[in-house]
Order: C-alpha cells, then sequence, then structure tokens
C-alpha cells in the first residue's frame, strides 16, 4: 500500500522510545516515594535515580560498554531494581539468569548469552564456583550482599555492589540511541530440550509497560492501579521481567516492597505490615500463602493479585475471595514479554452474581490494548469465535520476541506464518474473553476425542478436600490416552479424601454436562506432591516420566 509519509523537518527530534523515559516522571512527581528491601534498605525514588546513575558509572569503571551483557543472579531486590534500569540505559544487555536451573542449565545460558559481567548473590556463589572453569566469556564478577561481607570461596570477586557504588557521581548523562537496542534477554523454562533464550528491546518493554497500564486502568476500579498503591512482586525478577510489573509500579510512582528470597511467613508479614495491596505469582505461590497458619491472622481484603503461569482454578479462586482478596487471571509467556490478556470486567458483569464473576475471574481474559489474538485450525485457517469452537491461539504485538537467540530453525517455528505460535490451544467466547483450554503437548487424546486437562483440573480443585490437582494422559492400548489425577489431599479435613470422592466429584460435573464422560480420570493416585518447574509450573513431563510410563 503506498501511503503518505511525514516528511520531518531537518530540525525535528525523533524522540525514541527508552527504558529511561520510563524514570522522568516518577522522579519528577513522586521523589519521596519509598522502595524498600525487606526490612533492611529503604530509598526514597529520588535516592534510587542517584543510585542507578552510581551503578551505571560503576559498571563502566568495570569496562562495561554498550552491547556487552550483563548477567544478574539474585533474589527480588532493590539491586535488582537499579540493574533493571541502570544496564539497558547505558545500552549494554540485561540478562536475568533464572537461580532455579541446574548447574549444567545455568552453566549453559551464561555461556550461550556471552554474558561479559556477572552479578552474584553470596547464596549463589557456591553454584558459580562448581562451573567456573566451564564459563567462556565473563570477564569480571561482582558479589552482591545483604552483609557486605565476601564469603570464603574460590572465585575471584572483582568488586561488592555497595562498595562499588558507593564513591561514584550521583548523576549520569545518559546518552539516547536506537530505541531496537535489545535491552533484555533471559532463557525459557520450558519442559523440553535445553532452555531457549529470548529477547526484547527498549521499544518493546516501553509500549508493553504502557500496553499493561491502559489495561489496568480503563476498567473497574477495584482492580485499578496508581500510585497510591503497594506493590510487591511474588514472581521472580528473573522470570519475565518479573511479568513487567517492575517498570509499570515505578513509572507510576508506587510505593514498591522487594521481598528477597521467597518463603511464606515473610510474604504475609510483608503483606501486613507495608498494606501492600498488589501482586502477582503463579497459583502454587498463592496457594501455599492461604494454605499457610499465618495467613489465618493476616488481613489481605483489597489485596489485588493477577495469578498467570497456570490456571487459576475456581477452587483456588473461591479460596482467595474468601481472604478478599482480589484475585483474576493474566496470561502471556517467555516469548511475549509477557503479558497479553487480562480477566478484568466488563462494566454489566459488576453486577452478576460471585459465581458468575468467579467463571469471569477464571477465564483468561481479554487482550490488552495493542495485542491481536486469533485461534487457527491444524491446516492454519482461523477459528470462530463461538465459545465452542477451539484452535492454537496466535498473537501478533509489538513486544513479542523476535526469535530465540541462535536458534534460527526454531525462531521460524514460533513465528510461522508471521503470528507467533504459542502452543496454547483455547477459545474465544462473544464477550471477546480468551480460555486456554491446555497447551498442545498436554491435550489428553482418547478414543478421537480431546479432553481438557485444565478443565478436569477445575472441577476437582473444587472439592474441599483437595489441596491440589494435576491431570495427565497415559498410554492406554485400546483408547491411545486416558487421563489419570494426581491430587494431593488437605493436610486438615473432617475425613480422609478418598478416590471416590474425587470420582464423584467428577460424575457430578459430566451429569450437569460440564464434562464428558470419557472425562473420568482412569486412575486417581493421591500423592504428598506434585512436581513443579523452576517457576512453580506444573511439570507435567516430570509426571509423565514419573506415572505414565505404564500401559493401561
Amino acid at each position: 500500500m503506498k501511503t503518505k509519509l511525514i516528511d520531518p523537518t531537518p530540525e525535528a527530534y525523533s524522540y525514541p522510545l527508552l527504558i529511561k523515559n520510563l524514570l522522568v516522571t516518577p522522579l519528577s512527581n513522586h521523589p519521596d516515594q519509598k522502595i524498600i528491601y525487606r526490612d533492611q534498605r529503604e530509598f526514597t525514588y529520588s535516592q534510587f535515580g542517584k543510585r542507578v546513575a552510581q551503578l551505571a558509572h560503576a559498571l563502566a569503571a568495570l569496562g562495561v560498554k554498550a552491547g556487552d551483557t550483563v548477567a544478574v543472579m539474585d533474589w527480588d531486590s532493590h539491586r535488582y531494581l537499579e540493574c533493571y534500569f541502570a544496564v539497558p540505559m547505558i545500552g549494554a544487555v540485561l540478562h536475568t539468569v533464572n537461580v532455579r536451573l541446574s548447574s549444567e542449565q545455568l552453566l549453559y545460558t551464561i555461556n550461550h548469552a556471552e554474558d561479559d559481567i556477572l552479578l552474584v548473590n553470596s547464596e549463589f556463589v557456591p553454584m558459580l564456583e562448581a562451573i567456573k572453569d566451564k564459563l567462556l566469556s565473563v570477564k569480571k564478577i561482582v558479589l552482591l550482599s545483604d552483609s557486605g561481607e565476601k564469603p570464603a570461596t574460590s572465585l575471584v570477586l572483582d568488586d561488592e555492589y555497595e562498595a562499588m557504588l558507593q564513591n561514584q557521581p550521583e548523576a549520569y548523562d545518559f546518552q539516547n540511541f536506537d530505541e531496537n537496542t535489545i535491552a533484555t534477554t533471559f532463557y525459557t523454562t520450558g519442559t523440553t530440550g535445553l532452555p531457549k533464550g529470548v529477547f526484547f528491546s527498549h521499544r518493546q518493554l516501553v509500549l508493553h509497560t504502557y500496553g499493561v497500564l491502559s489495561a489496568v486502568s480503563s476498567f473497574e476500579s477495584r482492580s485499578r492501579l496508581s500510585s497510591e498503591d503497594v506493590y510487591m512482586p511474588i514472581t521472580p525478577m528473573f522470570h519475565v521481567h518479573a511479568w513487567g510489573m517492575p517498570y509499570l509500579m515505578t513509572l507510576l510512582g508506587a510505593k514498591q516492597i522487594y521481598p528477597g528470597k521467597y518463603d511464606p511467613a515473610s510474604l504475609l508479614d510483608f503483606v501486613s505490615e507495608y498494606k501492600v495491596t498488589f501482586s502477582h505469582c503463579v497459583p502454587t505461590i498463592l496457594h501455599m500463602l492461604l494454605s499457610h497458619p499465618a495467613a489465618a491472622g493476616c488481613d489481605l481484603a483489597g489485596w489485588k493479585v493477577i495469578i498467570g503461569g497456570s490456571a487459576l482454578s475456581k477452587g483456588l479462586c473461591k479460596q482467595a475471595l474468601g481472604h478478599g482478596i482480589n484475585v483474576f487471571t493474566g496470561y502471556g509467556m517467555s516469548e511475549t514479554c509477557p503479558i497479553l490478556t487480562l480477566a478484568n470486567f466488563k462494566p454489566h458483569m459488576l453486577q452478576w452474581s460471585e459465581d458468575e464473576q468467579i467463571t469471569v475471574r477464571c477465564r483468561t481474559g481479554l487482550p490488552i490494548s495493542n495485542v491481536e489474538l486469533k485461534l487457527i485450525d491444524p491446516d492454519g485457517q482461523p477459528v470462530l469465535h463461538d465459545g465452542k469452537s477451539t484452535g492454537e491461539v496466535v498473537v501478533r504485538s509489538p513486544w513479542l520476541t523476535q526469535g530465540y537467540f541462535k536458534d534460527e530453525e526454531k525462531s521460524r517455528e514460533l513465528w510461522e506464518g508471521g503470528w507467533l505460535h504459542t502452543g496454547d490451544i483455547g477459545y474465544i467466547d462473544q464477550d471477546g474473553y480468551l480460555q486456554i483450554t491446555d497447551r498442545l503437548k498436554d491435550v489428553i487424546k482418547t478414543g478421537g476425542e480431546w479432553i481438557s486437562s485444565l478443565e478436569l483440573e477445575d472441577i476437582i480443585s473444587q472439592h474441599p478436600g483437595v489441596s491440589e490437582v494435576a491431570v495427565i494422559g497415559v498410554k492406554d492400548r485400546k483408547w491411545g490416552e486416558r487421563p489419570m489425577a494426581l491430587v494431593v489431599p488437605k493436610e486438615v479435613t473432617e475425613k480422609p479424601l478418598t478416590e471416590d470422592d474425587i470420582r464423584a466429584a467428577v460424575q457430578v460435573a459430566i451429569d450437569k454436562g460440564i464434562l464428558p464422560k470419557y472425562a473420568m480420570p482412569e486412575t486417581i493416585n493421591l500423592v504428598e506432591q506434585i512436581a513443579k518447574t523452576s517457576v512453580g509450573k506444573l511439570n507435567k513431563k516430570q509426571m509423565r516420566h514419573d506415572f505414565g510410563g505404564k500401559i493401561m
């Protein structure tokens, strides 16, 4: 199409979308707002801005230059937030390292990303010691320590974080550069093959921030975010930029609490002490918090929590609402920066019953602004948005990774047909809400029919004696596959949970037409725990390895 382009005046300035510009408004409008690390450190936004400048100077003194990669191994902290800004603002690439990977995977990601500088929490020094002789590109290592003390180690530590910042200037002239410059990289935690590197530009991160801002400020007020909120991430900062929320909440000028290493008692203490109003996490973490004895004594009313990573079951949703938590679903993946949809209420839904609203809260949600989303069948043809027809979710948006680092074949598969393929199966209803019904690889194919493991998990989760549940497909001579349910019973109940209790709950759903009769699990195993990935998602690959080997 031939269109009429702007012919700019030679003197006109083309304003690049750079991460540094996200700091301008909060530093101006909210200089006295607080950023708190556990109960150990507290800074105003004004001090935070100065520390970002000091970190930029310190990195330059270490020899970091534009295009270099700076890796961080830390728990959620003020240091991490400073790296979120300072590293990309000097034109370098921030590699947020997943500290829960195995030593071999950790080594692979550091070498594959070609990290130049490594900032490492003292807790992870032994992990680095085990692989130090195999590190190919790391030139210098900086210690991140709450105490400032250096541990006994054979590693050569070139500096300590606070000492490195201490005498640096509190102002830095951050230069402009191309907005398509890579700002961040990290590695997917999928359950197949080696981790895959994704990367995002300044432009993508800025647009993602404003896209999410639009979504959380344009619907009903109960889920709306503002500078009056108190934010605490419960999604690791090494995982998909903590869903991009540290950038958003900094832009808003909100009070921020960084909890360090997660443990339920401390997290609940921080929610109570600092009156946290907004967090985000995977269902496993929320379940862990609500099941902790300390939860009974915590006032959680008004806490807004976005659930992602795995499906929010109606059982967990009801439990959270019972504590006064405003819980709802968000959806995305490592390749999408990540947020694509949020389960916001449309105005007419505010008058619905609680059960009707729970259904909406547990939906995958509405696409946020600048996200184009559709469903396709196995032949790549569009699927109707009728609330019944299912297909693979494919998306377009300004903030999707443009490929996998050094993996052309997988990149082409990801972007087949010019749409990013999520690998998720779902349907879209008449109101425009997406509902993920399963991962392509997790759909149970039985006798020519498909069973959604997520729908079956949702039904079982609502039984009062169920703590956690996962459903997998196991090989069957007659039907190809049949569903197996792995169920963790609640510790304290009036009577012990039995397999017959689960079958009865599923049968009720079958009788109501919610599930097909062939969805009844062939096998139900009551287990003490369910396998999870490094970021708390259900690890169905491991479950299939552990339980699915026998042919029924």
